[in-house]
């Protein structure tokens, strides 16, 4: 399966097939020149599959080398990246060199921003081998990395020259891995996909069900955030919608500390939060709260979090990239499948933080 995302500027498509990773170097041909190409990994997803993609790489005639950084969000910092620099001025990397981002989330953003900043700019491509990654973080072109401030506040829009999704890489995440990032599929039912949600619904919800309807999830995911970014590539307008549930999401990542609560944990429990209160408000529909909340729980994300610290939490929402001197742009679902922008001041934010 194939989806284009026709921006102007930068178009390029998104293969989605289960078994791709064995072709990369064949699909890397269709894009790129013969170069040196840099692996970007983790320790655990380079375990996997770094020998495998440098191997198909290397047969389509690439120069290639890998390099790869402990695991985990608290390591998408600057720090990080400095590494990746030297080990890329090392290796005698130009601009004419390419970097492939192969990993989850992290990976993805961390890689993405070292190609958009080194050396002013290398093209890259991303090999997305997490759920998360491959519904969301990999499609669009926003790269970041943490501060100890707020989540993503340091990054770049630089679209990728193609994504390759190789769905039979979930198999090697763990139960929990897997499951997050069902809380970015549930947020693009409520958003824009009326028929997903219902696919959904029709779904037991169990690890297996994810992996064996695996395609047609990624597929319906893509095309939603693929169809935002087309109209919105720079996140002014409605491409703000992606981030129903990221405000106090992102917000619960920083004061819990990146890692303890995964990413698409964190959505859930904020997507079901802003919900609730804005429910109350008379802002949403009666009752959609009640099955944002039955749909998380269905697949095993939270709903809630604990220790609730509402004024560390409104700190950390003070410094969210999506704040505009006092006011902040909440996004919330007045009915399924449709999305809207409620701009409130950080004040009145306090009020989304009560239980």
């Amino acid at each position: 399966m194939k989806l284009n995302v026709n921006l102007p500027d930068a178009p390029y498509d998104i293969m989605i097939e289960k078994g791709s990773l064995s072709k990369v170097g064949q699909w890397v041909k269709t894009l790129w020149k013969p170069q040196k190409i840099a692996i970007i990994t983790d320790n655990r997803v380079g375990g996997f599959y770094a020998e495998k993609v440098k191997l198909s790489l290397e047969d389509a005639g690439y120069e290639v080398v890998v390099f790869d950084f402990l695991e985990g969000e608290a390591r998408k910092n600057l720090t990080t990246v400095n590494k990746a620099y030297e080990f890329l001025v090392k290796q005698g990397m130009t601009r004419s060199d390419g970097i492939i981002a192969l990993g989850g989330g992290v990976v993805g953003d961390l890689a993405g921003f070292v190609a958009s900043t080194y050396m002013r700019g290398v093209h890259f491509l991303q090999i997305p081998t997490s759920l998360t990654a491959q519904v969301d973080s990999s499609i669009g072109g926003k790269t970041g990395v943490n501060t100890p401030f707020a989540k993503n506040m340091v990054g770049t829009f630089t679209q990728p020259d193609g994504v390759l999704i190789d769905p039979d890489t979930l198999k090697t995440l763990g139960k929990r891995e897997l499951i997050e990032g069902m809380g970015e599929v549930i947020k693009y039912g409520l958003i824009a996909d009326v028929p997903l949600w219902e696919k959904l619904e029709a779904l037991d919800g169990s690890a297996d069900s994810i992996l064996e309807n695996s395609e047609m999830i990624i597929y319906h995911s893509c095309d939603v955030k693929r169809k935002i970014v087309i109209e919105d590539e720079l996140d002014n307008g409605v491409r703000l919608y992606l981030n129903f549930g990221h405000t106090i999401g992102h917000a619960i990542e920083q004061t819990a500390g990146y890692g303890k609560v995964m990413h698409g944990e964190a959505v859930a429990i904020g997507m079901v939060q802003v919900s609730r209160v804005a429910e109350k408000k008379g802002l949403m529909s009666e009752g959609v709260t009640d099955k944002i909340e039955a749909m998380c729980s269905k697949f095993g994300l939270p709903t809630d979090y604990e220790p609730w610290d509402i004024e560390s939490m409104y700190q950390a929402l003070r410094h969210d990239k999506k704040a505009r001197g006092q006011m902040i742009k909440m996004v919330i679902v007045p009915q399924l499948g449709q999305a809207a922008i409620n701009e409130i001041s950080l004040e009145e934010m306090k009020e989304y933080l009560e239980k």
